[in-house]
Parts: structure tokens; C-alpha cells; sequence
């Protein structure tokens, strides 16, 4: 039976002792393997994770050897608006990275005087949705074994089928620090041996590609291109078989609309790849 023994020691622990590295065969020489980690953080978040002028992030990579990297501040993961931080490196540099920034993040959580209670938080860990399995085990039972080796609370959501083209889900752990690490270093020793994680973890932390099902076919990430806005003369206007015909003076004047638009219908004004808000600005044109 495959043992689940975690290997991550807190920071405050010697390392325990370990039993001798079985014979060495003729590919052990080999590169270790990559491991990732991709993670939420709200936008405040990983604004501490940066910190001024990166010296946070730079101090975290240097302390810990793994490579961090942070979504765009206007690229947020399906569904929510956070945004997503990527660890790549070794597997004990990933997770002393990890345990840094979750150790930031626990500084700044603010606490009442006299409150001797330990700071907690929620962390939400991004797994491709066909390696979730080798951290769930047939009838549940190798996140239950994690759950209590650990002591920390483990849930994998479902997959969001509101956003097409989705392909991740969100397994959230809580308890103590120690406890999310144990936790966090138990599903890494499962996920890593899996291929479909290591195929996929280390793609664009973009998620551009993804559909809102609802707005027939919108981009989630889809950034509004800029468009020409058509002069405009509130006392000489009027309509035409095309729609609304703009005119405009002899001084040419050009003015800017700023109109609010709900996200619920944001999609129909955009279109199926930008089909809408493409033709809207070239009859705009036309009009003028």
C-alpha cells in the first residue's frame, strides 16, 4: 500500500530523520522533475505578495529558490476576482515559497487586543479538473487519509459549467499553517506523479480562452478594444433606415459618451468575439 507520509517540515521544526535513498539506477542523475502550484489571492493580496517596487517577491525567490508569478491585475480566475499566482521550482523550494506567502498574508490579517487565537485562512489551490481524482481515491478515501494526517479541512469545488472552455477546479484548505502545509504537501506528492496535472499546470495564467456559457460565446478575459467615438451635436441629430445618424458642425467637434452597461449585458454589446462592439464602431464611423 502506497504510504502518504508527508515531507514538509514547518520552518520552526528540525527535519526528521529519513531512511536511506534505495539504489541509485542510471537515469536517478536526472533533472527532479518540476512541481507547481497555483493559487487565489484577492488583488489587495497580491499586492502584499509584490510588495514596493517587487522587493517582497524578489525576497520570497530568493529566500526559497522557486519561481513566483502573478496575473495581470485585470486578469482574474473564471467566477471570482482573484487573481492567480503561480509557483514553479523543486518541490521543497515550491512549498517554502508557498508557506511564505501564506505567512505574509497571515501577518496583515488584523486582530483584536487580547485575542491570543491563531490568524487563519482559507487557501485555494487551482488543480486541472481530470487530476482530481488521484487526490480523491476511489469512494473518497485518499482525501479522507489527507484529512487526517493533516487536521486540515479539504473540499474540492465542482466544475463551473457556467464558463466554457473551464477545464480547472478549486480544492480549498483550511486550518493552521502547519496544518495547510501538511495538507498542501500531501496533495503535491499525488499530483505529481499525475500527467494531466503537469501537462496543464504550467500553462498561461490567462484565462482568456474561457467562455461565459450565458453570453454566448464572450471571452471571460476580454479586454473592450478602443473605438473611435463619432462627433456629436446635441441640437442637430436624427435618425435613418441604418439607425442613429450623427451630425456634426462645421467646427468638427468631437466629443466622448460614457455609457454604463450592467455586467449581465456586457456580452450582447461586445459579441461572439467581438463581433458587436467591431460593427458599432464602424457604422459609428460611417455615420459621421
Amino acid at each position: 500500500m502506497e504510504s502518504t507520509e508527508s515531507s514538509y517540515v514547518s520552518s520552526q521544526e528540525q527535519p526528521r530523520k529519513k531512511s536511506p535513498p534505495p539504489p541509485a539506477s542510471p537515469l536517478s542523475d536526472a533533472v527532479e522533475k518540476p512541481t507547481y502550484i497555483k493559487l487565489l489571492v484577492s488583488n489587495a493580496a497580491a499586492g502584499s505578495v509584490i510588495g514596493k517596487g517587487g522587493a517582497t517577491i524578489t525576497d520570497f525567490q530568493s529566500q526559497s529558490g522557486a519561481r513566483i508569478q502573478l496575473s495581470k491585475n485585470y486578469e482574474f480566475f473564471p467566477g471570482t476576482s482573484d487573481r492567480i499566482i503561480l509557483i514553479s521550482g523543486g518541490i521543497d523550494d515550491a512549498l517554502k515559497a508557498l508557506e511564505l506567502i501564506i505567512a505574509k498574508l497571515l501577518s496583515e490579517i488584523p486582530t483584536e487586543d487580547g485575542d491570543d487565537a491563531e490568524p487563519r485562512m482559507r487557501v485555494r489551490l487551482v488543480v486541472p479538473n481530470n487530476a482530481c481524482g488521484s487526490i480523491i481515491g476511489k469512494g473518497g478515501s485518499i482525501i479522507k487519509s489527507f484529512i487526517e494526517e493533516s487536521h486540515a479541512g479539504i473540499k474540492i469545488s465542482p466544475l463551473d459549467t457556467d464558463f466554457f472552455g473551464l477545464t480547472d477546479r478549486l480544492v480549498t484548505i483550511t486550518g493552521t499553517l502547519e496544518e495547510q502545509m501538511h495538507a498542501i504537501d500531501l496533495i503535491l506528492s499525488k499530483l505529481t506523479d499525475d500527467t494531466h496535472y503537469l501537462q496543464n499546470m504550467h500553462a498561461s495564467l490567462s484565462y482568456a480562452g474561457v467562455f461565459f456559457s450565458g453570453f454566448d460565446g464572450i471571452p471571460y478575459a476580454y479586454v473592450l478594444p478602443h473605438v473611435a467615438t463619432a462627433a456629436y451635436n446635441s441640437t442637430n441629430h436624427g435618425l435613418n433606415g441604418a439607425g442613429v445618424k450623427f451630425q456634426h458642425n462645421k467646427e468638427d467637434r468631437t466629443n466622448s459618451v460614457t455609457i454604463g452597461v450592467a455586467d449581465e449585458h456586457i456580452g450582447l454589446v461586445v459579441g461572439r468575439g467581438g463581433r458587436n462592439i467591431m460593427e458599432i464602431s464602424q457604422h459609428s464611423v460611417l455615420a459621421e
